[in-house]
């Protein structure tokens, strides 16, 4: 199956930079989360508010990243991310972090979500309709 991709702009704030003058290791992951969270509802018409309404949410089961180069204060920086697979399971989510100006990636990888039903916080199966709306 093929799946489509998006990217949304960001830029380094003064909160994301570390004690070495660039962005904290941890922040890619924000970056990332926040893009996916604009995404899906710009971009893919199915916004987190919509899963919740229907009693469902995501959560990260694994998560993987290769740092390259460092962001720093004031960059401005490209999220890409695209579903690579979604079955009953959950989907993968693979992720690119672009500097904007120099066109390099400063880091790549992906994370794997699994469905859960509010309530109870337990893995649920992708709903059939779910699968079918990520798909081109």
């Amino acid at each position: 199956m093929k799946y489509a991709s998006f990217e949304t702009e960001h830029r380094v704030r003064p909160d994301d930079i570390d004690m070495f003058q660039h962005v904290h290791n941890s922040k890619y992951f924000d970056y990332v989360m926040a893009a996916r969270y604009e995404q899906m509802d710009t971009c893919y018409g199915m916004a987190m508010e919509k899963f919740m309404a229907r009693g469902f949410g995501w959560v990260v089961r694994t998560a993987f990243i290769e740092y390259k180069r460092a962001l720093m204060m004031g960059d401005y920086f490209l999220v890409k991310t695209g579903i690579q697979t979604i079955d009953e399971k959950g989907c993968r989510v693979h992720f690119v972090i672009t500097n904007k100006a120099t066109k390099k990636i400063s880091c790549d990888g992906w994370l794997d979500f699994s469905m859960i039903e509010m309530k109870t916080g337990k893995a649920v199966k992708v709903p059939e309709d779910v699968i079918e709306h990520y798909h081109i």
